[in-house]
């Protein structure tokens, strides 16, 4: 997945507001301030709190 600088730029973690970073893989969005990753499907970033997955239990999307 190719996601651009300008989306990454903008988005923020919903929970903290702080900013997030792209996976190595491409498959999620990790915040470093909670410690959580959002996952990213079919190209769109999954920006809900309820959806969000510990960074310590992440395996990436499926």
């Amino acid at each position: 997945m190719t996601m651009k600088k300008e989306l990454l730029d903008i988005l923020a973690c919903p929970k903290c507001k702080g900013k997030v970073a792209l996976k190595p893989a491409g498959d999620g969005l990790a915040c470093p301030a909670c410690k959580v990753v959002y996952p990213v499907k079919d190209d769109i970033p999954v920006m809900l709190t309820d959806q969000a997955v510990p960074e310590k239990d992440w395996t990436g999307s499926k």
